[in-house]
């Protein structure tokens, strides 16, 4: 089987630490800025990071409308911390006129946990990924406060869920490639995988 060839947005974030996990696991990895390049990719990772600057980048890099049609088109995707703000179809306290893409149908909270002294390590119960626990990393994370009847809760703490997926997308409010749990990677992985055949 040919490697799947994955994106990693590279406009800001966390993306060296996505593209070493994903080359790890056996993908070609392709740094994402122009619509050419996301062209050319069969599944796309939203990193960590900060939220309104990917968003304002993305405008400025002319990536807006071509992420929000491969989303459309069924690209799958997986979005973390920022990422699941990006892929979140509302937000809450955002700044003044932040967008996302969109495509899951949920509202998420932007730094729901408080800011960066704030973070914290915890272990979260994900039965679709096994009954090991994951260690879960959150940095300033967001949190989805609702969520529409089409979206599988993967994960949840107390105040919200924290990993969702809903068609080709995934997005958790932790950062697995920080962790060292490569799971959720993996399933995105198998997404991008039985979309190519």
């Amino acid at each position: 089987m040919t490697a799947p060839r994955v994106g990693v947005l590279a406009l800001q974030g966390d993306v060296r630490e996505h593209a070493r996990v994903l080359g790890d696991l056996g993908a070609e990895v392709v740094l994402v800025r122009r619509p050419d390049e996301l062209a050319s990719v069969d599944g796309l990772v939203l990193p960590g990071g900060e939220s309104s600057v990917i968003d304002k980048l993305a405008r400025a890099f002319d990536m807006q409308e071509p992420i929000r049609d491969a989303i459309a088109a069924g690209m799958p995707m997986y979005g973390t911390c920022a990422g699941m703000i990006l892929l979140a179809d509302r937000i809450l306290d955002g700044i003044v006129g932040q967008q996302t893409f969109g495509g899951i149908d949920v509202t998420v909270r932007r730094n729901a946990f408080g800011g960066q002294v704030e973070s914290f390590e915890t272990t979260l119960d994900v039965p679709a990924l096994g009954t090991e626990p994951v260690v879960a990393a959150f940095i300033r994370a967001p949190l989805v406060v609702e969520a529409g009847p089409g979206v599988d809760v993967l994960a949840s703490v107390p105040a919200g869920a924290v990993a969702v997926a809903q068609g080709g997308l995934l997005a958790t409010a932790f950062h697995p490639e920080v962790s060292g749990d490569r799971r959720f990677h993996r399933m995105f992985l198998g997404r991008v995988r039985s979309r190519a055949v």
